[in-house]
Parts: structure tokens; C-alpha cells; sequence
């Protein structure tokens, strides 16, 4: 009883146990679907995304912080934060973030 192989046989051929193999042998047959087609897709949008990542920077970097507005709704401070001078949020970026200070 069981898989013999010719497949199933006895009590275990049953319409349960052959859409069980039939998704099993589907399973195989789309594995190198996925290794042919889906991974070297893969790696071509990370390299995309990596260039342009790359692209982005390199024109940020071209942006002055001092031409950059400050509008009232950013960085609202209603106490300081009790880690470094208290000005600055934890994920703080000062290639990114900006905060003029009042003085």
C-alpha cells in the first residue's frame, strides 16, 4: 500500500492523495521557473535601484542646507529629547534633516 512506482496504490489512491502528487510534481516543474526567470530579475532591479539610489545622492549633495525653507510645522520642539544637545531626534541625519536653530 502506498506510493509504489507506478504511483499510488491500494487505499492510498484516493482523489486526495493525487491532487497531492499532482501539486508536487507542479511544484517541481515551477522551481526552475523561479531559478530561471524570477532571480535574475531580481538582481537586475537591485541593481537599478542601487544606481539610481546612486544618482539620487550625488545630486542631493549638489542642494546647499542653507537654500533649503524651514516652515513652521518642522521640528516642532515642545521639550528637548534627553539624549545630545536635545535638539536632534534619534534617527537624525544632518545630510537630510534640517533645523535652524533660533537664536
Amino acid at each position: 500500500m502506498g506510493l509504489g512506482e507506478k504511483g499510488l496504490e491500494g487505499a492510498a489512491d484516493n482523489a486526495f492523495n493525487r491532487e497531492r502528487a499532482a501539486v508536487k510534481e507542479h511544484a517541481a516543474a515551477s522551481a526552475g521557473h523561479t531559478k530561471n526567470i524570477v532571480i535574475p530579475c531580481i538582481i537586475i532591479a537591485g541593481v537599478n535601484a542601487w544606481r539610481l539610489w546612486g544618482e539620487h545622492w550625488e545630486h542631493k549633495s549638489h542642494e546647499p542646507i542653507e537654500e533649503r525653507v524651514e516652515y513652521p510645522y518642522m521640528n516642532i520642539r515642545t521639550k528637548n529629547f534627553f539624549w545630545g544637545d536635545g535638539d536632534k531626534t534619534l534617527f537624525w541625519n544632518p545630510k537630510v534633516n534640517i533645523h535652524q536653530k533660533d537664536e
